[in-house]
């Protein structure tokens, strides 16, 4: 009897497994160069990983962040939070004012 043909992960999948597989011990997400991902990703799918990571990020199944030499990324749930623009300026504008007085 023929053994039934392997099922594929989905790029969704895919990436959430290997977040999870990947990440070290302290880290909450990958860095998708130096974790080995993308080159993984290539060889699972024969596809670019950048396409479906930004795919995943825009869709909120995963979040993304500029890294150098690539990417970290992150399962939702786990990514660190992103200090609002509005909250930031007030930081910078408050602590100059402490400055000045």
């Amino acid at each position: 009897m023929a053994k039934p043909a392997a099922v594929k992960l989905t790029h969704e999948e895919f990436t959430l497994q290997a977040i999870s597989a990947l990440r070290k011990d302290g880290y909450k997400g990958i860095h998708t160069v130096f974790s080995g991902f993308n080159e993984a990703f290539r060889q699972y799918f024969d596809r670019d990983p950048v396409e479906a990571t930004k795919a995943l990020a825009d869709e909120g199944k995963i979040v993304l962040r500029i890294a150098k030499g690539g990417a970290t990324i992150y399962l939702q749930d786990d990514a660190p939070k992103s200090v609002a623009g509005d909250t930031a300026l007030a930081q910078i504008l408050g602590a100059g004012d402490a400055k000045k007085k």
